[in-house]
């Protein structure tokens, strides 16, 4: 089942950005169609928080939480912007190629090192397979053709 969830959820990513890109062409930019994406997502979140019941603060004090536990909700809006301009100049299918390679690289560093989880070593054929996805990536955006 989670495999088919994180298919799915992968499927409907380029589907977001070109929709976030098109909102942003018919308003005022990337920048305002990212702040639309984000707000309508926390307002479907939030009414599912209110939905299931589930406390909106957390048993102990947000100001205990490490500093860094922020970075989350950054980098989810880092990568909207970011999809949102990227779109109408790479295409969905390059920009998305190109951040699941950065995924792939990144994953891997951090499994191979443990950070904030269980340590993975990047062995031989997980090594591979990041190739595979480097040529793969390469033969969808192809960088040595222009225009």
């Amino acid at each position: 089942m989670g495999i088919v969830v994180a298919l799915v959820i992968g499927a409907l990513l380029p589907l977001q950005a070109l929709i976030n890109a098109r909102l942003g062409a018919l308003t005022h930019g990337a920048l305002y169609a990212s702040f639309v994406s984000f707000l309508v997502g926390t307002c479907l979140l939030g009414a599912l928080l209110l939905a299931t019941r589930t406390p909106l603060l957390p048993a102990q004090s947000l100001a205990a939480l490490p500093a860094w536990i922020w970075l989350g909700g950054a980098i989810g809006a880092a990568f909207v912007f970011a999809a949102t301009l990227l779109v109408p100049t790479l295409g969905a299918g390059a920009m998305i190629c190109l951040v699941v390679l950065g995924q792939v690289l990144a994953s891997l560093a951090l499994d191979h090192f443990g950070v904030l989880g269980a340590q993975r070593p990047a062995d031989a054929v997980r090594i591979f397979g990041a190739l595979l996805v480097i040529v793969g990536a390469a033969l969808v955006v192809r960088p040595w053709q222009t225009g």
